[in-house]
């Protein structure tokens, strides 16, 4: 089975919009690669996120917005021949996107992005708690560049 490149835009997004967490990597100050799961929201060319106040992500974004986010979906394990290692492979479907952090500081468009991430996960309507939204973090990212891969499929 042979890696294939995903191309076409609808198939790329798909695979977004099928996935639960995604993994967000980032550049700290020193040149490190700081690389950690997240959960996101989708629409329109728009990946949201939201986190604490203060910690390492925060400040590593802030100092450095350019990130790159995985998504991967429909893993399966499979072997052609049980006993022999190098016949095991795994599917998968992948999407690499690219783009710049953006912090959202309006409680309304706080609100706005947080419904959209509460909307990959729930078709609900959520009421949102105002000291909790002005505590929170909210950041967007469009993409600037977007790449697939799958294999097996």
């Amino acid at each position: 089975m042979r890696q294939r490149e995903i191309n076409i835009e609808a198939e790329l997004l798909d695979v977004i919009k099928r996935c639960k967490w995604c993994h967000l990597a980032m550049v700290d100050p020193d040149g490190n690669p700081y690389v950690i799961p997240m959960n996101f929201g989708f629409r329109e060319q728009l990946i949201y996120m939201h986190g604490a106040q203060h910690g390492k992500k925060i400040s590593i974004l802030r100092q450095n917005p350019a990130v790159c986010i995985n998504f991967s979906t429909d893993h399966l394990l499979r072997y052609q021949n049980e006993e022999v290692a190098c016949s095991w492979s795994m599917k998968y479907r992948s999407v690499l996107a690219y783009g710049k952090a953006e912090f959202i500081n309006e409680a309304q468009d706080k609100m706005a992005a947080l419904d959209i991430i509460m909307a990959q996960y729930s078709e609900k309507t959520f009421k949102f708690n105002p000291p909790s939204v002005r505590e929170v973090n909210v950041w967007k990212i469009k993409i600037d560049k977007i790449e697939g891969r799958a294999f097996g499929y």
